[in-house]
């Protein structure tokens, strides 16, 4: 007998709560997580980049933001923002830095040739990858600038890679790119759309999401009008650091050497040194600073040394000086067994240190070798050599943060669930083992997916009952009800 309209909707009214009580809401839908950390190394174009520093260009390139060089002629940026969504594989990041490319110098001291590529970000939809970023060039004809902000500058050839379901952090080695169509313009037409680029490689962090926690907040006591650290600060010349970090890289091609193939070194940090990519930050500035005139004598934590072929340099005790808008960053440097103490290792512009807001900042000073730190470097560098720039920052008030350093996110391992490479195009396609199977991205997805399995068998069981329940309880309402 067919069920009322009112036996109906009681029965569909009843399945709803019993499917919503039991199945757990990541059933229907995981919980986007957020990208927070991580790199993308990228050489854009390989032969681009001979190009530019051969001998018909006769340029160079230089890095901005904090995006350094690893490997061989790749560039890494930093600070991955962005989400992910392990359920459908939908993916994007944002990360920092940019490189910008010069060459063909011209008379009036301008550059034929001058193309920036910064704040690169991935986005991944539906199997399809995009690589955007902010796009500065030249026209080759006019010299007219375009400047334009996420340009879709390649396509990446993800292959039959799955995306769902990944850890962290999340990794993919060698995406095979293209150039696009509207990559070319903004290329400044030197090359071709569907010219191959280098690949694409990234690794970021993905948090956990969090869980909501209601609590009632006890109040707290407010401080008496007019008894802020600002206010307090405005009428005082604090002469004692509260913190303190200088960045300094030392020199880009200096720690592309140690790393090379000549050298074959590599850099180690200690006593709270931090690296940053693109540059070595020194913490815990103690010492003393006057607001009034600029005036900064400080001494920083933490050392780098650097060991290779023939090479066995540490920088220690790093300090700044800055005085009448000059700055001196100096160290103790232990070269071949044997150190030399304070040695003035390079001078910077810093006009302006008066506190804002709490910090004072110097960003990306440029810095010339001394006569010491040539003799540090054993010659390798002349005097009034262009070495890296210099960042400084200084807090005069408790709670003032620090400028965030380049975030380069944890390290790929080859046990990380989110591992995968992209397959790259057949006529170029590696042996069929260097591709992994679909399902090597997918074994954070597997237990969630078992889970909920277990949560949709028990559902479907008791609904089933509630239905037998519905139609019976029906049933014996049509024989007991009297007819009229």
């Amino acid at each position: 007998m067919p069920l009322s309209r009112p036996a109906r909707a009681l029965a569909v009214t009843l399945f709803a709560a019993l499917f919503a009580a039991l199945v757990p809401a990541g059933a229907a839908h995981a919980e986007s997580r957020t990208v927070q950390g991580g790199r993308l190394d990228w050489g854009i174009k390989s032969s681009f980049q001979s190009y530019v520093t051969g001998p018909i260009a006769q340029g160079s390139y230089g890095l901005t933001g904090g995006a350094a060089t690893v490997g061989g002629g790749q560039f890494r940026f930093h600070s991955a923002q962005g989400s992910y969504d392990p359920a459908s594989g939908a993916f994007e990041a944002a990360f920092g830095g940019g490189v910008r490319f010069t060459g063909h110098r011209k008379a009036d001291g301008t550059n034929e040739l001058d193309l920036t590529v910064s704040s690169p970000r991935i986005r991944v939809q539906g199997g399809h990858g995009t690589l955007y970023a902010d796009m500065a060039s030249r026209s080759k004809g006019s010299g007219r600038v375009t400047v334009t902000s996420r340009v879709p500058l390649a396509t990446l050839d993800l292959g039959s890679l799955d995306m769902r379901g990944a850890g962290s952090p999340l990794s993919l080695s060698g995406v095979p790119a293209t150039l696009t169509a509207q990559g070319a313009t903004a290329f400044a037409g030197y090359y071709p759309a569907g010219t191959p680029l280098d690949p694409v490689s990234l690794t970021v962090d993905v948090l956990a999401p969090k869980r909501t926690i209601t609590a009632t907040a006890r109040p707290t006591a407010q401080p008496p009008t007019g008894s802020s650290p600002t206010a307090r600060h405005s009428g005082e010349r604090s002469r004692t650091l509260r913190a303190a970090t200088v960045d300094w890289g030392v020199r880009r091609t200096f720690r592309e050497y140690v790393s090379g193939a000549v050298s074959q070194g590599k850099w180690t940090l200690a006593g709270g040194a931090q690296d940053g990519g693109a540059l070595f930050r020194f913490p815990g500035g103690t010492g003393t600073y006057d607001p009034g005139s600029g005036t900064l004598d400080a001494l920083f934590a933490g050392s780098v040394r650097f060991t290779g072929a023939h090479l066995d340099l540490t920088l220690d005790r790093v300090t700044v000086k800055v005085s009448g808008g000059t700055g001196t960053l100096g160290a103790d440097v232990t070269s071949a067994g044997t150190t030399t103490k304070a040695v003035p290792l390079v001078t910077f512009t810093a006009r302006d240190l008066t506190p804002r807001n709490g910090l004072a900042v110097v960003t990306e000073a440029p810095a010339t070798l001394t006569e010491g730190g040539a003799k540090a470097f054993g010659g390798m560098y002349r005097a009034g050599t262009t070495m890296d720039p210099v960042s400084l920052a200084v807090a005069v008030e408790t709670g003032v943060r620090l400028p965030a350093l380049p975030d380069l996110g944890s390290e790929a391992t080859a046990s990380a669930a989110a591992t995968g490479k992209a397959a790259p195009p057949a006529s170029s396609a590696p042996p069929a083992s260097s591709a992994p199977p679909a399902s090597s991205a997918r074994p954070a997805a597997a237990a969630s997916d078992s889970s909920t399995g277990t949560y949709l068998a028990i559902g479907a069981g008791v609904l089933v009952v509630a239905a037998l329940a519905v139609l019976t309880a029906v049933r014996r309402r049509r024989t007991t009800t009297p007819t009229h």
